[in-house]
């Protein structure tokens, strides 16, 4: 049996795969989102409680190989799950599209603070890095801030502007609209590399937006990992046949 973990338009297309395949497999949503679109796979919901639960769910459910295909930015997910399944001989694969090609108009940082440092106090600014990351905003300041989310936030929005619900896939022409009606200067997104992201990117440009992108933080050292949802298949195919081989 394989557990993917998902979160991300990859991990949808991965479990159709999987599921056509016929590989014994289970996903996990870690619950961010109130209705998750289906993924085709039977589907838990919610933490494992840290790495102890982690470990304890592997040997209750004979889990025989584990594909993190969670969010390029998920980096203590995928960091307790490269821990555990090396500890415990588990086979693990990290699902990891490739990030966008850097244009020159983009200006890349490293975190939320040094991207804050960059937004002047008059500027209007469409945040796309989602709702759990409102936190790490906390010290903004500009004129008007606009956040994008698929569930309302249930605190109390932070800043002059508001939360902007919405799921995607978004196109060109409704971005670009949506930037125009909302007067915005300065786009911040995270380096997903995801294709149903990247019209946001394309909207900017064509307006002249200027654009700040949160560079990926780095992977564990030695987590096997590719790019494509036809490389993981390929890895997950042998697991059709696979006995568990993990202690109790």
């Amino acid at each position: 049996m394989i557990l993917l973990l998902s979160g991300t338009s990859d991990a949808r297309r991965l479990a159709a795969r999987l599921a056509r395949e016929g590989v014994p497999a289970i996903a996990s949503l870690a619950g961010a989102t109130k209705e998750p679109f289906p993924l085709g796979l039977p589907t838990r919901h919610g933490g494992f409680g840290g790495a102890e639960g982690f470990a304890a769910y592997l040997d209750r459910e004979r889990i025989t190989a584990v594909i993190d295909a969670t969010h390029p930015f998920a980096a203590r997910i995928t960091a307790r799950t490269h821990a555990v399944c090396r500890a415990r001989g588990v086979p693990l694969l990290r699902l990891e599209r490739a990030g966008w090609t850097p244009e020159p108009a983009w200006t890349w940082v490293a975190d939320e603070a040094e991207a804050m440092r960059l937004l002047p106090p008059d500027s209007v600014v469409f945040l796309a890095t989602g709702r759990q990351s409102l936190p790490a905003w906390a010290g903004l300041r500009a004129a008007r801030v606009h956040l994008r989310v698929i569930d309302p936030p249930a605190e109390s929005f932070p800043f002059p502007g508001g939360p902007i619900v919405a799921r995607p896939p978004f196109d060109r022409a409704a971005e670009s609209a949506l930037f125009r009606d909302l007067g915005v200067t300065h786009l911040v997104a995270k380096d997903s590399g995801a294709a149903d992201a990247r019209p946001k990117l394309d909207a900017a440009r064509d307006l002249g937006i200027e654009v700040i992108l949160l560079r990926r933080p780095l992977p564990p050292e030695g987590l096997h990992t590719v790019a494509t949802v036809e490389e993981a298949l390929a890895w997950a195919l042998p697991f059709r046949s696979a006995t568990p081989t993990f202690r109790a």
